[in-house]
């Protein structure tokens, strides 16, 4: 099984699990993401404590990639603090952009890497960052 056959399992078993598809009783923040060249719809939900993200979830409509980005973004940020997740937000960001491309920077993105090849599918780069964006103005006005 090769590197690429790897990371489409990784993005199936994160669209087909829906563990951080859900709705997010007494959320402290709600963020919403679209995507309008193909209908994508993200509600990112998070729960704070002081500046740690101690809960997150999502729910909406989209494609595999959009779903499974979503879900693999949650699991990395959940026990994070809001700089730490803003850095795994610029990370993933700077390897679909292709302007961070060592593997040594990219470990901290955990099964996220699988999206490192997504910036040779233009139409879907909006599917894969739009939970990341919905996260960072989130912190951003939190």
């Amino acid at each position: 099984m090769n590197l690429n056959d790897i990371y489409t399992e990784l993005i199936m078993e994160h669209n087909q699990s829906g563990h951080n598809k859900r709705h997010l009783d007494h959320a402290d923040h709600v963020e919403l993401g679209h995507n309008p060249s193909c209908g994508d719809e993200i509600s990112l939900e998070l729960k704070f404590n002081g500046d740690i993200i101690e809960d997150a979830a999502f729910t909406g409509v989209g494609c595999a990639i959009s779903q499974a980005s979503s879900s693999m973004m949650i699991d990395l940020i959940k026990g994070k603090r809001k700089e730490e997740a803003l850095k795994l937000v610029n990370t993933f960001i700077g390897m679909i952009k292709r302007e961070i491309i060592k593997e040594e920077d990219l470990e901290i993105l955990e099964d996220a890497i699988a999206f490192k090849n997504i910036s040779n599918m233009p139409a879907r780069v909006k599917c894969a960052v739009l939970a990341w964006h919905a996260l960072k103005e989130s912190i951003n006005e939190k």
